[in-house]
């Protein structure tokens, strides 16, 4: 079918993207506390242990955000649990802004981190339940893209902040240091999420599941051509019943205690991370200098790798809906195990001094090329494609609770990573890349295997592919 503009595809690409402020939230969360770390550290002497915690605690909370989100979505609808994670983060946003010790600076990272977590499962599920089949992939991939650009945006605000400022831990505006206001600026998208949640209709299939199908068919009349309506309503209907017959709103089944289709969400998602995507933005300064760059010119690659994580994820949402998940996941698969193992080949012939690593010759070069071609090996695939999927494998009475599984484990596996990597790296750097190629590698033939194609299917017809 063709892709081409309708009054209907205009409004779900308009209420995709505002739900995807979520994502930017997702985004701008996950890296607004590279600018201000150093700052922090000198501001309360942390020392190396307590900066960490700081650092990755927010991963933790964002796991138990997204593993609660699920059930309170299912329970209370999509648009109210956007608003607790809204205000979740705007709290969290004033907090660690206007912070006194290390302390209470642990408990708004916590919190931010739940609001983020709980935005990362209920902003794909509720893409997925208002797009149109033919532009769904599309829709859905909306989700990264907004995290590639919450990324950048902290990224670029840091680096004004602190270069208005004449450094992060100098005085900006209202007595207040530069690194503060680099949280404080988290208030904008925060308010723009809320007073989304107040102006969203709510999901037609949590209709649906709650017994609501006139307000359900009000919502469906404004997103699908006339002809669609009675059968979109017709196929959620059924599949819920059916979904109330088999297996009620459990997670529950025979392979090691859950559904298998909860444990293709969950493998999913450990990959997306276990192939070091993150390493790349939260220590990529490091990997920069390694190659022979100046710490200034090491940040501004740092913001180039950004931006090319952005660009690429247009590719990706250009191509979903026209060349599928499978075709692309398994390239973007081939693409970063081939630069993770030329990375870890390069980092072999590294020399250390101290702290310090240098490649010699045209090694530098090579891992400089070979870590940007994983960027957008991960950008064109692997980043947005997940969401895609989570947003469309689950059947509808249990997709909440199942989205929040799989996002619960996504928020771990970066944990594990993130809190890994400088002691692995510290040990051995190509025995570091050479596993996260593995990964890489292994992420292809589960692909190969596991993940049938759901390219221009009812949201229903997908789930079946993966309940079998």
């Amino acid at each position: 079918m063709s892709h081409q503009s309708t009054p209907y595809t205009k409004k779900a690409y308009g209420l995709s993207v505002a739900a995807a402020v979520g994502g930017f939230l997702f985004g701008f969360d996950s890296s607004v506390i590279n600018g201000a770390v150093d700052s922090i550290d000198h501001t309360f002497s942390l020392g190396p242990a307590l900066t960490g915690v700081i650092v990755a605690i927010a991963l933790l909370g964002c796991a138990l955000g997204a593993y609660i989100a699920g059930g309170l979505a299912d329970r209370y609808g999509r648009l109210r649990v956007i608003f607790i994670g809204g205000i979740l983060f705007l709290v969290s946003s004033i907090g660690a802004g206007l912070t006194f010790s290390p302390w209470d600076l642990l408990l708004w990272r916590v919190l931010g981190g739940i609001g983020i977590g709980i935005a990362s499962v209920v902003t794909p599920a509720y893409i997925a339940e208002i797009s149109p089949r033919q532009i769904r992939g599309t829709l859905a991939s909306f989700q990264q893209l907004a995290i590639t650009l919450g990324i950048f945006a902290a990224l670029l605000s840091d680096a004004v902040l602190a270069t208005s400022a004449g450094g992060a831990g100098e005085k900006l505006w209202m007595g207040l240091e530069a690194w503060r206001w680099m949280f404080l600026v988290g208030i904008v998208p925060a308010v723009v999420y809320i007073v989304l949640s107040f102006t969203l209709p709510e999901s037609p299939r949590y209709l649906l599941a709650k017994k609501r199908p006139d307000e359900a068919r009000r919502i469906f009349e404004t997103l699908v051509i006339p002809s669609e309506v009675d059968r979109n309503i017709n196929d959620i209907t059924k599949a819920i019943e059916t979904d109330e017959k088999h297996s009620g709103s459990s997670l529950r089944g025979p392979k090691f205690g859950l559904q298998g289709v909860v444990w293709i969400g969950i493998i999913l998602s450990i990959f997306q991370q276990f192939v070091g995507i993150n390493v790349i933005f939260y220590y990529s300064t490091s990997l920069w200098k390694a190659v022979g760059f100046t710490e200034e010119y090491s940040l501004l690659v740092s913001v180039i790798t950004s931006v090319t994580n952005v660009v690429l994820t247009f590719v990706a949402i250009f191509l979903v809906d026209r060349v599928g998940r499978r075709p692309i996941l398994l390239s973007g698969s081939v693409l970063m195990t081939i630069s993770l193992g030329v990375m870890a080949l390069s980092f072999s012939f590294a020399s250390k001094s101290g702290d310090d690593v240098h490649l010699p010759g045209a090694w530098g070069p090579i891992a400089l090329i070979a870590a940007n071609l994983f960027v957008i090996g991960f950008a064109a695939s692997w980043g947005p494609l997940v969401w895609v999927l989570l947003g469309e494998i689950f059947p509808p009475k249990i997709r909440g609770k199942a989205l929040g599984v799989a996002a619960s484990a996504q928020w771990l596996a970066n944990f594990a990573i993130t809190v890994t990597f400088p002691s692995m790296s510290s040990w051995s750097l190509p025995l570091t890349y050479g596993l996260y190629a593995v990964f890489a590698l292994l992420s292809f033939f589960f692909v190969f295997s596991k993940v049938p194609e759901t390219k221009g299917m009812e949201l229903e017809q997908a789930e079946t592919l993966f309940t079998k």
